[in-house]
């Protein structure tokens, strides 16, 4: 009987998607290694975020600025490490780096007597984290499988990134009160041990399993390559790198503006109760973004095109922003932040990858990190100046605020419509050329 399991399981998997039975163990743990990271991200978030609550719109706009910085001078130091280090050593030391540094924020935050620079601290370097911790994953896959094993596959295993979205926010959600939110720096920590073991394991089914020794990850898109500022001169160049730079910005500055106005309505609640209510908001987001992306995203792109498809979310949110200048209260927040969210990452995004698929593939290397990185930390940064000068500065308020973000997102639905129909006009061109 035990014999015969593991044939039925892998006869199964293979009707159902099309996995070979020599790929199933390296696909399930691939599966296991994106939702323990997610998992992970989802009980670090809601702890960061909810640090905020304690700080002035000044403070938190200054460590946003901060944080733009330090993300740049990170992503130099990966390149760097990418270019000098053996790829198989270079993930699980990622992973270990990061789960030790969250060990020792745990101990610095339980024993410092100043909490607060410990706790500033650890909000950008939770924002550092962001940046690699799928981003590596999807590096070492492309270092695992073959282009013909990653078309098969890598649905399957993304799928794992989704499930880990809707557990972990689970563990906030239902335990920060009672644990507090310092252990479950602890608990994220914990959890980034397993993909050390299972990055070590899977190199070992790569030669066993998979007999997949000549692959290796095409690490160019990791750096810019060649003359380090040849992304920047293409972005400044090109008109419609410059529209999906100005959509980015205007995306950035709505998320500020409602991020700012959630932070100061849970100022009244204690840490732990905000770490619970984000974390529930994370969970309404991350099974909408499942939802809409499983039924409705390639549709609404297939009926609608383009330009209705990266206005959508805008014009929904000038609706929400309008109705919060008139009913400035934290569910009205909360529901705009969901709806934000969950529009970004079932339609938005979606949508903005697919406009550089216009472009060639140097382009994609060279100028996207630019407008990824670059452009939307600097967008963080610009925006909360922004914010905190109209608050902390001018005086207005919530009211106030949501209004002037309303008219913002007009601005960013505008520029959305624009975006699209330059994509129709390059796809058109393009067609014509290959044609012929």
């Amino acid at each position: 009987m035990n014999q015969r399991q593991p044939h039925l399981l892998a006869r199964l998997m293979k009707s159902a998607s099309k996995i070979e039975p020599n790929e199933l163990r390296s696909v399930l743990l691939s599966f296991l290694f994106v939702f323990t990271l997610m998992s992970a991200w989802y009980i670090l978030r809601p702890v960061r975020d909810a640090m905020a609550s304690d700080w002035t719109d000044t403070e938190l706009s200054f460590l946003w600025n901060i944080n733009f910085f330090v993300s740049i001078a990170v992503v130099a130091v990966y390149g760097f490490a990418v270019s000098h280090l053996k790829f198989k050593n270079l993930v699980p030391s990622v992973y270990a780096f990061f789960g030790l540094s969250f060990v020792v924020f745990y101990f610095a935050a339980s024993g410092s007597d100043d909490r607060v620079l410990v706790d500033k601290v650890f909000y950008v370097w939770v924002s550092v984290f962001s940046l690699f911790h799928v981003s590596v994953f999807w590096s070492f896959m492309s270092d695992l499988f073959t282009k013909e094993q990653s078309n098969r596959l890598f649905a399957f295993i993304a799928a794992g990134s989704s499930a880990g979205a809707l557990v972990g926010p689970l563990i906030p959600a239902l335990f920060a009160e009672n644990l507090g939110t310092d252990k479950l720096m602890l608990i994220a920590s914990v959890a980034l041990i397993v993909p050390i073991a299972l990055v070590l394991y899977l190199e070992r089914l790569k030669v066993v399993d998979l007999h997949n020794e000549s692959v290796q990850a095409d690490l160019r898109a990791a750096k810019i390559g060649g003359n380090p500022f040849a992304g920047f001169k293409m972005f400044v160049s090109n008109p419609y790198l410059l529209a999906i730079g100005a959509f980015i910005l205007l995306y950035t500055a709505i998320g500020s503006f409602v991020y700012f106005e959630q932070k100061n309505l849970l100022e009244e609640f204690s840490r732990a109760e905000r770490t619970e209510i984000l974390a529930r908001v994370d969970l309404v987001v991350n099974i909408l973004t499942f939802a809409i992306g499983m039924f409705a995203t390639s549709r609404i792109v297939t009926r609608f095109g383009m330009p209705a498809t990266l206005a959508m979310v805008p014009v929904f949110i000038v609706a929400g922003l309008f109705i919060l200048a008139f009913a400035p209260i934290l569910i009205v927040v909360l529901a705009l932040q969901v709806a934000r969210r969950a529009g970004n990452y079932a339609i938005t995004r979606p949508a903005r990858e697919m406009l550089f698929t216009a472009v060639d593939r140097e382009t994609r290397f060279k100028a996207k990190p630019v407008i990824d990185i670059v452009v939307y930390r600097g967008g963080d940064a610009i925006s909360s100046i922004a914010f905190a000068g109209l608050t902390d500065g001018i005086g207005l308020g919530l009211a106030a605020m949501a209004a002037v973000g309303g008219v913002i997102a007009a601005v960013w639905a505008a520029v959305g419509v624009y975006l699209g129909r330059m994509f129709g006009r390059l796809e058109a061109a393009g067609s014509n050329a290959r044609e012929t």
